[in-house]
C-alpha cells in the first residue's frame, strides 16, 4: 500500500506568497470607470496565478504530488453583477502554464467550493449559485487541459430531515451537465450526514466518496470505521487515481470540530494500520492549520513511530 502526502492551498515555506487573494465587491463597486474595475480584478488575479505557479513548483521541488487549489483563485468569477470579467480570455496561457507545470510533474490536484455551495438548498437561487461555482471548477480543470481534476462537495443542507435532503440533492445532483457530475467526490461531514449515508448516496449516483476521518470521528452513529473502508474503496473502482482521505485534529477534545494545527501521528497511524489489509493505495489530504508544515511534521512522526515502513519519497510511504 502506498500512501502519499499531500496539503491544502497556502504553502507556510513560501512567505508572502499565496493564490487567494481577493478583490471584494464593496470595493469593486466603489470604483468609478469599468477599466478601473477589470485592471483591479487582472492585477488581483495575475498575482493569484503567478503565486500559485510558485507553490505548484515548489511541491515539485519537495516531491508533494498531491495538493489542494483554493477557490479563490479568481475574484468575483461568479458574481452576478459583476458581467465584463473576461478572465477566461486574460489568462488563457497562464492556465495552460499551470496544466504543464501539473502533468509534467504527475501531480494530482483538486479543488473544494466553499461551504456556501449547497446543491441540495430549499433556495432556488443558492442552487443556481452552487451550479455557477461549479461551472467555473470544472473550467479551471479544462483550461488547464488536466481532465483527472475533481471537485469536492457535501450533502449539504439537512432541512425537512435527512432522507429529504439527500433525495433533493440527488435530484439537483442530475440536472447538472454530465461533466460536471464526472469530477464530484462526495464527503461524509462532521455534523449531518454520517460516513456510512454518504456512501449510501455515492453508490446510487455512481461517484467516489471521500472520506475524513476527522469527520467520521465527530460524526458516525456508532458506525466503525472499520465497517465503512470496503464499501468506501468500491466507489473508486475504475478512476484514475486512488482513493481519497481527509485527515484533520481535533483542536480542543476527542470531538471538537474545529482543526488543530498538526496531526496526531499514532491516530494517522492506526488508521493506515487498519487500510493496510486491503492492499490499496491512498492519498491524504492534510486538513491542519499549519498546512505544509504539518505535513513534514506528520512524515517526521510517522519514521519515528514505525522506522520499518518504507519511504519512497518524502512524502510517499509503502507500508507492506
Amino acid at each position: 500500500m502506498r500512501v502519499r502526502l499531500g496539503y491544502v492551498a497556502i504553502a507556510l515555506k513560501l512567505p508572502k506568497v499565496t493564490s487567494s487573494s481577493h478583490l471584494t465587491y464593496t470595493r469593486y463597486k466603489k470604483m468609478f470607470s469599468e477599466e478601473e474595475k477589470i485592471n483591479a480584478l487582472k492585477k488581483v488575479t495575475r498575482s493569484n496565478m503567478e503565486d500559485l505557479y510558485k507553490i505548484l513548483l515548489y511541491n515539485a521541488e519537495n516531491n508533494i504530488h498531491f495538493y489542494r487549489i483554493t477557490s479563490k483563485l479568481i475574484p468575483l468569477a461568479t458574481h452576478p453583477e459583476v458581467t465584463n470579467w473576461k478572465y477566461k480570455t486574460y489568462f488563457k496561457e497562464d492556465f495552460k502554464r499551470l496544466g504543464e507545470l501539473i502533468k509534467k510533474n504527475n501531480m494530482r490536484v483538486d479543488t473544494h467550493p466553499d461551504h456556501f455551495n449547497v446543491l441540495n438548498s430549499l433556495r432556488n437561487d443558492v442552487v443556481e449559485k452552487t451550479k455557477k461555482e461549479l461551472v467555473l471548477h470544472d473550467y479551471l480543470f479544462d483550461a488547464m487541459d488536466y481532465p483527472e481534476g475533481k471537485m469536492v462537495l457535501h450533502i449539504g443542507s439537512g432541512q425537512c430531515g435527512k432522507e429529504k435532503s439527500i433525495n433533493r440533492f440527488i435530484e439537483n445532483f442530475h440536472t447538472l451537465p454530465s461533466k460536471i457530475r464526472s469530477r464530484l467526490i462526495l464527503e461524509n461531514d462532521d455534523k449531518l450526514f454520517t460516513a456510512k449515508e454518504v456512501l449510501s448516496v455515492c453508490k446510487n449516483i455512481k461517484i467516489p466518496m471521500v472520506l475524513d476521518i476527522h469527520h467520521h470521528l465527530c460524526n458516525n452513529e456508532n458506525t466503525l470505521i472499520e465497517s465503512i473502508l470496503p464499501k468506501f474503496f468500491q466507489t473508486w473502482k475504475g478512476e484514475f487515481f486512488p482513493p481519497k482521505v481527509h485527515i484533520s485534529s481535533p483542536k480542543e477534545g476527542e470531538k471538537d470540530r474545529k482543526h488543530a494545527d498538526y496531526i496526531l501521528p499514532n491516530t494517522f497511524i492506526r488508521f493506515l494500520e487498519k487500510c493496510n489489509g486491503y492492499h490499496q493505495d491512498l492519498d491524504v489530504m492534510i486538513e491542519a492549520k499549519q498546512k505544509d508544515l504539518a505535513l513534514y511534521q506528520l512524515a517526521k512522526d510517522i519514521q519515528t513511530l514505525r522506522p520499518d515502513w518504507k519511504w519512497i519519497d518524502t512524502t510517499t510511504i509503502e507500508i507492506k
